[in-house]
């Protein structure tokens, strides 16, 4: 299957989405997006841990350490206030473009 790539601001958005539900590791957040795009977009550590930082400076999310369920040492990272208000108004940015495009794309 064809590599997809994620438009700018589109991989902090399904971050934010994940982390929507309940605090998550970056490896979980990882599979969750996969998952949930039914395996079509697949998100590379060289790109998911850059954005959670961006994201971290950012105040959208905080973090904090824990155990994974395999007993494992791991970040988890947790939505904050801003966060919510970012996803929301991202989330209505991206629908308008979404509807856009298709407008377009179907003539």
């Amino acid at each position: 299957m064809k590599k997809v790539d994620f438009p700018q601001g589109a991989l902090e958005l399904l971050v934010l989405r994940i982390l929507s539900h309940e605090p998550n590791h970056g490896f979980a957040i990882a599979q969750k997006i996969h998952i949930l795009s039914k395996e079509i977009l697949t998100v590379e550590e060289g790109s998911l841990y850059p954005a959670l930082h961006r994201m971290e400076k950012r105040k959208w999310i905080t973090s904090e350490w824990g155990t994974t369920a395999k007993n494992r040492r791991a970040k988890y990272y947790s939505l904050t206030k801003s966060g919510e208000d970012t996803l929301a108004e991202q989330t209505a940015s991206w629908k308008l473009l979404s509807d856009a495009m298709d407008y377009v794309l179907q003539g």
